[in-house]
């Protein structure tokens, strides 16, 4: 029914029978009784009318739907109608609400910087990411011109211009960062930073690692192709020179091997298709053949002891020997003959700790820090006599961060160097 109908028709009624009990007072008591009542009735309509108007009013100032006051004849349309109203709008606010908490939570989740502005650039809102990004603290900083906060004339330039098709590459606070403007609505602005100061550090770690690997790659095989052109031009090499020949193609030959075998157990432990699979491993043993290994390398040349004075750790048995093997050997290689070479495995005073001691040639402090970086070297000559890859601390290093461990190197040039090799408490067996 047409609510201008449903509305009317009660009304009308009520004021039927509000003339119809007017009139019969009139009839049975006289005009005057007649009149009194009709007047009393429609002043009592008329307070009650006034009381409704003020319960709405007072309804208005904190309209609530669990608040809302009952009515009589119109007003109980009239308030449900407001209740219906009132109830759906609680219910979009809510929704509203909970939107508003997950875009809060989406945006303060995302490694991107999200900054909103007015058309005048004064910040609006701004989530952590942006706060770390520029420098910015929201509270402080909320309802300041961002041109005012972020003093730096390239920034200033980009957005003035107001050529936001490009982004804009800035440095602010050691860091290099991808800006962007999206304009938003007609009065506001939205600034996205990306920090690409990791990916541009990533990128050159692979272009090094690429061009040193070329170079650590030709180096062997121009010799072998080398060797090989000579034989194939002179078949009638004396036995002596062809022997020689060999045994440099041979050895040239081993070199690549394990370049590319240290290359491919690098890739596998920084790959996450590789998980640690932990067992127990016998320490004891695994030092032993450590010890053994680079007694063979050392043919004879330097004193090797080993000393076990810990418990067994939890881990892979693989990667541990590896790692160990690679701190013994680079022992055996720096050290020159006759010189003294301790492994030990003990318990320190907070973990577990394999330490290589010797009294070789020694590192300046300067190439500390650098010695775990994939093909660096200190003296490049010397790598290349005692047949080193490049690789064998930075394989040392990641296994280790698969073990939550970390290495540490103490050296004096002249007098020797430590490498220990330091593992957590809990890799002890439970």
């Amino acid at each position: 029914m047409n609510p201008r109908v449903m509305f009317w028709v009660p009304a009308l009624l009520r004021l039927a029978l509000m003339l119809a009990v007017a009139g019969i007072a009139w009839w049975l008591l006289g005009p005057v009784s007649g009149l009194a009542l009709a007047l009393l009735i429609t002043l009592g309509l008329l307070i009650s009318q006034l009381a409704y108007l003020h319960k709405l009013g007072e309804w208005l100032d904190d309209p609530q739907s669990t608040k809302l006051p009952d009515g009589w004849g119109a007003w109980t349309d009239v308030f449900a109608r407001l209740y219906r109203l009132r109830r759906d709008d609680e219910r979009n606010r809510d929704e509203l609400t909970e939107w508003l908490a997950r875009f809060r939570q989406a945006m303060h989740l995302l490694p991107e910087g999200v900054a909103i502005m007015d058309d005048v650039l004064f910040l609006e809102w701004c989530n952590p990411t942006a706060e770390r990004h520029l420098g910015l603290t929201l509270e402080q900083d909320k309802g300041r011109r961002v041109t005012n906060l972020i003093r730096h004339p390239e920034f200033i330039d980009y957005l003035i211009l107001g050529r936001y098709e490009q982004p804009l590459t800035l440095s602010i606070r050691g860091r290099k960062l991808i800006v962007q403007i999206i304009p938003f609505e007609n009065r506001r602005q939205i600034l996205v930073t990306h920090d690409a100061t990791d990916t541009d550090r990533i990128e050159a770690m692979r272009r090094d690692f690429i061009a040193n690997a070329s170079h650590e790659l030709r180096t062997p095989l121009t010799v072998i192709v080398g060797f090989l052109e000579i034989a194939l031009a002179d078949p009638g090499l004396d036995e002596k020179t062809r022997t020689a020949h060999l045994m440099l193609m041979t050895e040239q030959a081993q070199r690549m091997q394990r370049l590319i075998e240290d290359m491919l157990t690098l890739s596998r432990l920084e790959s996450d298709e590789y998980p640690l699979k932990r067992e127990r491993v016998d320490v004891r043993a695994l030092v032993a053949q450590v010890a053994n290994d680079a007694r063979a390398l050392s043919n004879g040349r330097h004193e090797i002891d080993f000393a076990v004075d810990g418990p067994d750790v939890m881990g892979s048995s693989e990667e541990l020997r590896s790692a160990f093997g690679n701190l013994a050997s680079n022992a055996v290689r720096y050290t020159p003959a006759g010189g003294r070479i301790e492994l030990r495995w003990l318990r320190g005073p907070n973990d577990l700790r394999f330490e290589v001691i010797d009294n070789g040639i020694g590192i300046d402090e300067q190439h500390i820090s650098r010695l775990t970086e994939r093909f660096y070297r200190v003296d490049k000559s010397r790598s290349r006599e005692t047949q080193g890859t490049g690789l064998g601390l930075a394989i040392v290093k990641h296994v280790l961060l698969r073990h939550g461990g970390k290495l540490a190197i103490r050296s004096t040039p002249g007098k020797g160097s430590v490498f220990t090799a330091t593992l957590p408490n809990t890799s002890l067996p439970g």
